[in-house]
């Protein structure tokens, strides 16, 4: 498998794998905000076939699944297919899901078109879909034949989304090293290079999943901040009334783990204090009632990460060295919620 930041344009890309490879059929997997912004984007396809879902983390569900399976079988998609998923973490989860389960597996390809996606979701073949509240509870691991990177698709971004999406860059920093971090703080948001900062991050990850596939050990580090961060994301599904981006419940998420590594583990106050302000600065912080902190903390009771009815998350010794398996308890879950809510900005 692939996992490039192109050098050529996108439709270069694509041509090229294409030329490299023979299939029967090609369907390209979008939601009505890709197929309008970025399926403009690309060409060198020759003749590929449009299946189209609905936008948003609320629709990753079996349901959709049912569509997209419906739609690969009307159109005859037999096991020498390819789908092509262009879009953010929900279309490459869900798209390489139902391909990985269609007939037992056709090829797929993503294409990915938010930073979110570019950084974490697209790279190391978890696929997934939410079941009720419960994010990626239901899914397998299974590597896209290739995933292939243009910078030229965060400009169709929302600034909150790309935001969303640098979550995951800050996180890789912070488990891996005190320069990757200081690469982050001086990296420029309002004029961003993006090509060198996207593999960068990628190359974080992929070695990562390479030494762990199946998230047995070393893998879990790229878990940092979502124990709590999940959480608080699930929580807010279920709450129609407020929206909130995976990314920032990531960074919560952070903010929230390191007050319990510097609780735990001795987490350096000044690192901390570094890391809460720049973070609170780009992302502000999220309005969380202290009535649902004893909820949220339950929640993280149904992490894919826990084992033998213990809250297993990932906490940091230092800045590069983090801790797997670290037990947490629901109690300290609400003492970190509480703290958090504690924060000025």
């Amino acid at each position: 498998m692939d996992e490039i930041v192109t050098k050529v344009p996108i439709s270069a890309s694509i041509s090229q794998y294409l030329s490299q490879h023979s299939y029967g059929s090609i369907a390209l997997l979008v939601d009505e905000n890709t197929e309008k912004h970025c399926l403009p984007i690309i060409s060198g396809i020759a003749s590929y076939s449009l299946i189209r879902i609905k936008s948003g983390e609320q629709n990753k569900n079996l349901s959709t699944c049912e569509q997209i399976w419906q739609a690969m079988t009307d159109l005859h998609m037999d096991r020498q297919s390819l789908l092509i998923n262009l879009g953010g973490g929900v279309i490459g989860d869900m798209g390489g899901f139902c391909a990985a389960t269609y007939k037992r597996g056709i090829d797929f390809i993503n294409i990915p078109t938010t930073l979110l996606s570019m950084v974490d979701a697209s790279v190391g073949g978890k696929l997934g879909i939410d079941f009720g509240s419960f994010k990626n509870h239901i899914g397998l691991f299974q590597s896209p034949e290739a995933v292939l990177v243009d910078a030229v698709f965060l400009k169709t971004l929302p600034e909150r989304e790309l935001f969303s999406g640098y979550a995951e860059v800050i996180k890789h920093a912070l488990i891996t090293s005190q320069s990757d971090w200081k690469r982050v703080q001086e990296f420029s948001l309002s004029n961003p290079s993006w090509p060198t900062l996207l593999q960068r991050s990628i190359d974080i990850k992929s070695a990562v999943v390479a030494k762990d596939w199946k998230e047995q050990g070393l893998r879990k580090t790229l878990n940092f901040g979502h124990t709590i961060g999940h959480a608080i994301e699930s929580h807010f599904l279920e709450d129609q009334q407020v929206s909130v981006l995976h990314g920032e419940a990531v960074v919560a998420g952070i903010i929230c783990e390191l007050y319990l590594s510097s609780e735990k583990h001795g987490f350096s106050a000044s690192d901390f204090k570094t890391i809460e302000d720049y973070m609170l600065k780009i992302y502000g912080k999220i309005a969380i009632n202290e009535n649902n902190h004893s909820t949220i903390a339950q929640v993280a009771t149904q992490d894919k990460k826990n084992e033998k009815g213990e809250i297993r998350g990932v906490l940091l010794k230092e800045i590069g060295t983090p801790i797997i398996d670290s037990v947490i308890t629901t109690e300290e879950i609400v003492k970190a919620l509480q703290y958090y809510n504690t924060l000025n900005i």
